[in-house]
């Protein structure tokens, strides 16, 4: 058996927890929103169309932002056509996802989704093939109380009151060759500086999130950064990050230690940013928005869902709908413990997407909603992690990986709330054939309780939660964890995400 251990001291603070860490994503992309949160002829759908049994999972997974509307989509978006009376909007082509795209949704009715889930809004411009007019015309419609051309149309509309948007990304992947308006650095950083300047004239306190790399692998990563912060560090709040993890054929090893490699992009972005600060003699420290990122099998969509034909483009096709097995639950869990690693600088991030797309929620046309595997650590997680991210000592044995070299077998986090005197413990067992013994040393807690226990594992790691199966996999009891002298002792199983509820008990008393 593994033998691994952590100290939790509640004094080694990373940093606050921020609720927006716990953002998604909703892109016109494929059904994740229409036949995902909007089906108008579905059994519990609202006066407005959107789906009560979608409502319920969004507030029961705990997301607390959505980055809308795009994305890829958000490069060839008019948003204007999204506004108004419906049977005046107009149908276009989605060059981006090869579908057809009928404006029934846009930003009034996604605003007022959002009031639904209890969530908020971060809003993405068209830097692609539009710019600075068109971020201040969306955000004249979406902020300004009434008496303009553009807010007061928002109030025909009947929105009377403003949506009140706070944080706005500037484009979306500009440094990728997909994306329609891709250019070099320098060119992206020269519009974004002039839209963030732009903005802030209207209103000085928007929060503002700049184009990062769309991947740690891009051959321009490093020096993108470098380049449009230079131009852009004085007017915004972010850069983002993107990145998605698969397994390479049957290395099960490298695909468990994904977050290892989330650790050094996080952390080589975060030296970028400072680097810049540095440069510019500036007291500001730059965020990181991880404003996408999931375990997404991207080579089956190459090989299997791209639309080709140019004149059958269809209406919310189905796209990227991948089934996420228990291993891909663990990883994705793991993502999580390295945002919340990094929580002085990982201050906003978004689970790319929310409905039927790479998502945690799946629904049938006409039918059933149902929770994915990967619903249950960002759920739970949601929920536990609250205070402060702390900085653990951890002790574990190591394994070699291909892709990511070598990586512990054990994996954690720990936060901490001060007022409550809640703890929470986040943990992986990477093993694929070894359960593991977990020391968790809270001797400078005092004495503590265990609230719960939880652990996401199954014998089958490549079960998953189907339309025919759709409780095939829960979280369950962890019946082994126990009190000591020294502190908590659990079992982890081989290949699993574990989810500890600890309190002190002053707190408790």
């Amino acid at each position: 058996m593994i033998d691994a251990r952590v100290t939790i001291h509640p004094d080694l603070v990373v940093g606050p927890v921020n609720r927006r860490l716990f953002g998604s994503f909703v892109e016109h992309l494929g059904r994740c929103v229409y036949d995902g949160i909007y089906e108008p002829g579905h059994p519990t759908a609202d006066e407005h169309g959107f789906r009560s049994d979608v409502v319920g999972l969004v507030r029961e997974l705990g997301v607390t932002t959505v980055r809308y509307p795009g994305g890829n989509f958000v490069s060839g978006y008019r948003w204007e056509d999204g506004v108004g009376p419906r049977e005046q909007r107009p149908r276009r082509l989605d060059l981006a996802w090869h579908s057809t795209e009928t404006n029934e949704i846009g930003l009034d009715e996604f605003a007022g989704w959002l009031k639904r889930v209890d969530a908020e809004l971060m809003y993405a411009v068209n830097l692609g093939t539009r710019g600075v007019l068109d971020a201040l015309a969306v955000l004249e419609y979406a902020n300004i109380r009434s008496g303009t051309t553009l807010s007061d149309a928002r109030v025909a509309n009947g929105h009377p009151e403003p949506h009140d948007i706070r944080v706005w990304c500037l484009g979306n992947e500009m440094d990728g060759p997909w994306q329609l308006g891709h250019g070099t650095a320098a060119e992206y950083a020269r519009i974004a500086a002039q839209t963030a300047s732009a903005m802030r004239q209207v209103d000085p306190d928007l929060e503002l999130v700049v184009c990062g790399s769309s991947g740690a692998q891009m051959p321009t990563f490093g020096e993108w950064e470098r380049v449009v912060l230079e131009a852009t560090y004085d007017d915004v709040d972010y850069i983002s990050c993107h990145a998605y993890y698969e397994p390479d054929g049957d290395d099960y090893g490298s695909f468990l230690a994904s977050a290892v490699d989330m650790d050094r992009f996080i952390e080589e972005v975060a030296a970028t940013a400072d680097h810049v600060k540095a440069r510019k003699h500036s007291d500001k420290t730059m965020r990181i928005s991880f404003d996408e990122w999931n375990v997404w099998y991207m080579t089956r969509y190459n090989e299997v869902d791209k639309i080709t034909d140019v004149q059958t483009w269809p209406v919310a096709p189905r796209l990227l709908e991948d089934s996420y097995s228990v291993m891909d639950a663990v990883v994705f869990g793991n993502l999580l413990i390295s945002l919340l690693r990094h929580a002085d600088r990982v201050t906003a991030a978004s689970l790319a997407q929310l409905v039927n797309v790479i998502a945690p929620i799946m629904t049938e046309p006409g039918g059933p909603a149902w929770r994915q595997t990967t619903f249950f650590p960002f759920s739970i997680t949601s929920r536990l992690a609250r205070g402060s991210s702390l900085d653990l000592t951890i002790q574990s044995p190591t394994y070699d990986t291909a892709q990511h070299g070598e990586a512990a077998l054990v994996d954690a986090v720990a936060t901490h709330d001060a007022q409550t005197g809640e703890i929470a413990v986040f943990a992986v067992n990477r093993s694929l054939t070894e359960e593991a013994a977990f020391h968790i040393d809270t001797g400078a807690l005092g004495a503590v309780e265990v609230v719960s226990a939880t652990s996401l594992h199954d014998e089958d790691i490549h079960a998953a939660n189907t339309l025919a199966d759709p409780e095939r996999v829960a979280p369950r009891e962890n019946s082994s964890v126990r009190i000591g002298a020294e502190g908590i002792g659990i079992t982890l199983p081989p290949v699993s995400w574990t989810a500890i509820s600890l309190r002190t008990q002053a707190a408790a008393a």
